[in-house]
């Protein structure tokens, strides 16, 4: 939704193609896994392609009903916070009453919605953070008077650098505001 006086971002949370990724990737070594140890105990070949019967139960057949367990929780986790959606939500830059709100959702829980509300003129500048290296970090802030920085920008793969600089310089021509780099 977007007009002259409002402007909304909508932020990806955990609704990632790589989440999804690493469910499906995560479910199948998992469960691999666990077939593998229950093939050594039972000595029976529940997997087709391997022969696990072949396998010592201890300490062999524990340790990949282990990885396996621990590769089956680690899917569940990620399945349920893309159901529930965490870190999705949506960044709105309202002109006409003056304020910036972002909402954030976050586990269940009392305090699942995260509302942060900004009256514009307490917002100094915008500022762009770029750190290249191993780890890269390609951000947006909101800075406040008192030097609160505020991050407007989503999680994961840093976006492209023109990207980012458009994405800033707009919204610092919309709010009125500068903008800086860091």
């Amino acid at each position: 939704m977007e007009t002259d006086l409002i402007k909304r971002e909508d932020i990806i949370g955990s609704r990632r193609i790589e989440n999804y990724v690493w469910i499906v990737l995560l479910t199948i070594g998992g469960v691999g896994f666990l077939l593998a140890s229950c093939s050594s105990y039972f000595k029976v070949n529940l997997l087709p392609f391997a022969n696990p019967v072949e396998l010592d139960f201890i300490p062999q057949g524990i340790l990949m009903l282990v990885y396996g367990s621990g590769a089956v929780l680690v899917s569940i986790y990620l399945i349920l916070i893309i159901v529930w959606d965490v870190g999705g939500g949506y960044n709105e830059f309202d002109l006409s009453s003056s304020t910036i709100r972002l909402v954030r959702r976050g586990f269940p829980g009392n305090n699942r919605n995260i509302l942060l509300s900004y009256p514009i003129n307490e917002i100094k500048s915008i500022e762009v953070e770029i750190k290249e290296g191993i780890n890269p970090k390609r951000a947006i802030y909101l800075v406040t008077i008192d030097k609160r920085r505020i991050p407007l920008t989503g999680v994961g793969e840093p976006m492209p650098l023109f990207t980012l600089e458009e994405k800033a310089t707009t919204l610092a021509k919309f709010l009125n505001i500068p903008y800086n780099y860091v």
